[in-house]
């Protein structure tokens, strides 16, 4: 087992990792910036160290300043957690390079699957179903991109293939206006993601998304852990997000988790991952992989029982899955609740410091989070300080779970949107399961 880990983020995930590494007996090395001096994790580390201002670019972002705390250390590996460099195979690369162990995927398979054209491919060779689209870039053929819309059908979706993250994407609804859209996204693309590949997609109306939790090993086993649905959103960021997705046939869900984990073996994937679909009228249609852990991982863990932050520092150390696929069992249901440090009616950052604090408790509750009394939330990062995850033996008894959870929560000192999400969890739509990705955006008049 690997003796030293740097814990290269921030927040509720570094303590989630931090605690992971406790109980297999891991030693820690917590990296934070100059304004995050007082976060949990660096106070229950090992060893801290400080790898720059405040700024992300300075600190969380700045490749050198982590493997150096890795080299003055001694450890022996670098978990990314989410956001930041978890996803830069650039950054993974450089970590083996330079003799460490990246707890993620290998860099080709994250370059593979980080470029959506590539990764669409790789999921067609695999039997995955993908979205009808132009099978490949867009180039300067004016007729061809035309010709391929008529084909697909309006309205299409143009797409970066370096895209992510909602960024990277414009919906088109007739012919005249395809060609324009497409240059404006290739610019936008080039601007944001030195990129500017696009490629174009049959636009789902009124999809859910449904994503299906993997985990592979270096020595060809891989399994999934079921699916969740995360189709609450705003703005294409996660609100809310359950397991198992309401309304699926189960033996649609065992077929499309089963190609998952064949997928994975298919292109040697290594540690956790999600494959993310768009689901609409009972067709399930890819849309990208994320190759690392979601911040949605914990509803998955509530009703398989699995560790996946644990499990992705054991496939890094080189030993097979301790679970084969026919012993993942899910059991009840889990809803999770992003909180975040926001103004619930406009949505802005509301940094600050957490003058009170009161945990949610009762069987079946979870809350992952850094805060805590006298805690300062920073402006400079994401604005979500935790994760309240709510249990239950269906779906019916987990929202109950929720709502009263939800009641118990007292943060103060800072905006939350805590009634944001009471007032969801009592949302007739949501209550019914099912709801499209364009509901929370309808509800909230954006």
């Amino acid at each position: 087992m690997i003796d030293k880990i740097v814990i290269a983020n921030r927040g509720e995930i570094a303590l989630r990792i931090l605690r992971a590494c406790r109980e297999l007996g891991i030693k820690t090395v917590a990296v934070h910036s100059e304004a995050d001096r007082t976060l949990k994790h660096v106070r229950l580390a090992d060893e801290s160290v400080c790898i720059g201002p405040a700024p992300s670019s300075e600190s969380y972002l700045n490749v050198p300043a982590i493997i150096s705390a890795a080299e003055v250390t001694d450890a022996q590996a670098i978990h990314p957690g989410y956001g930041f460099l978890s996803e830069n195979a650039d950054f993974a690369e450089r970590v083996e390079k330079s003799g460490f162990i990246f707890i993620g995927p290998k860099p080709e398979t994250i370059r593979l699957m980080g470029d959506k054209i590539s990764a669409i491919e790789a999921m067609k060779a695999a039997g995955v179903p993908t979205v009808p689209g132009s099978d490949g870039p867009l180039d300067e053929d004016a007729d061809r991109t035309l010709r391929l819309a008529r084909d697909i059908g309006y309205p299409v979706i143009i797409k970066a293939a370096g895209g992510g993250g909602g960024r990277g994407m414009r919906v088109v609804h007739s012919e005249a206006a395809l060609l324009g859209a497409v240059a404006l996204t290739k610019e936008e693309a080039r601007t944001a993601f030195g990129n500017d590949t696009v490629y174009m997609e049959k636009f789902l109306a009124n999809p859910r998304h449904v994503e299906f939790q993997v985990l592979a090993d270096s020595h060809g086993n891989a399994i999934h852990l079921g699916e969740r649905d995360c189709s609450m959103q705003r703005r294409h960021q996660k609100v809310v997000e359950e397991a198992p997705a309401p309304g699926i046939d189960e033996k649609l869900r065992r077929e499309m988790g089963e190609r998952c984990a064949e997928a994975c073996r298919r292109i040697g994937y290594r540690g956790a991952g999600t494959f993310e679909f768009l689901y609409e009228e009972g067709e399930f249609y890819f849309i990208e992989m994320n190759t690392r852990v979601q911040v949605e991982h914990p509803v998955t863990e509530m009703v398989t029982g699995v560790d996946i932050v644990k499990e992705q520092i054991r496939i890094a150390a080189g030993l097979e899955l301790a679970h084969r696929q026919e012993e993942i069992q899910v059991r009840g249901h889990a809803i999770e609740c992003r909180i975040n440090a926001e103004n619930p009616e406009n949505f802005m950052p509301s940094p600050g410091t957490v003058s009170q604090l009161h945990v949610a408790g009762g069987p079946g509750i979870r809350f992952d989070s850094h805060i805590y009394n006298g805690y300062t939330v920073p402006p400079h990062y994401d604005s979500m300080i935790g994760k309240l995850i709510a249990w239950g033996e269906d779906r019916a008894s987990a929202l109950a779970r929720m709502r009263t959870a939800l009641s118990e929560m007292v943060i103060e000192g800072i905006h939350t949107n805590i009634p944001l999400q009471a007032d969801l969890m009592r949302d007739a739509g949501f209550e019914a399961g099912g709801a499209n990705i364009h509901y929370l955006e309808k509800k909230l008049g954006l």
